[in-house]
């Protein structure tokens, strides 16, 4: 399995509810450093996994649209814990929209997965990783 790798990162506001989150139950802010990698079995007729360039516009792009808010006041949130394992979710499901209309390229219609890992720290990260 060959695959690319993009990095980028994301700075939030939130809140959690539930007595499991402690302290994070009050606003706060976060910076995750965002690496969103794509997977293929076989390398395109360029001989690469996706157009690097590409992917890392369209995770720019995915992370510009999440930075500097407070998560809490946007609609797509409402009520719902937006914690690093969800949030690497909603990254990589946005990838994989974007692979589906196109915004990564012709070639990369023969990816097969993509994960997103949220970075909290340099001791704490979590992960999400899905098929196409």
């Amino acid at each position: 399995m060959f695959s690319v790798t993009v990095r980028d990162h994301i700075m939030v506001a939130h809140s959690f509810t539930g007595e499991v989150f402690g302290p994070a139950q009050k606003l706060h802010g976060a910076t995750f450093v965002v690496d969103a990698t794509f997977r293929r079995p076989e390398l395109d007729d360029d001989n690469i996994v996706v157009d690097i360039g590409l992917a890392l516009e369209e995770l720019r792009a995915i992370c510009g649209g999440l930075s500097y808010r407070n998560l809490d006041d946007e609609s797509d949130f409402a009520g719902i814990n937006t914690s690093t394992e969800f949030l690497a979710k909603v990254i990589a499901d946005r990838l994989a929209d974007k692979v589906a209309s196109g915004g990564l390229g012709a070639g990369a219609a023969g990816l097969t997965g993509i994960s997103v890992t949220l970075h909290e720290s340099h001791v704490a990260w979590a992960s999400y990783e899905r098929a196409l």
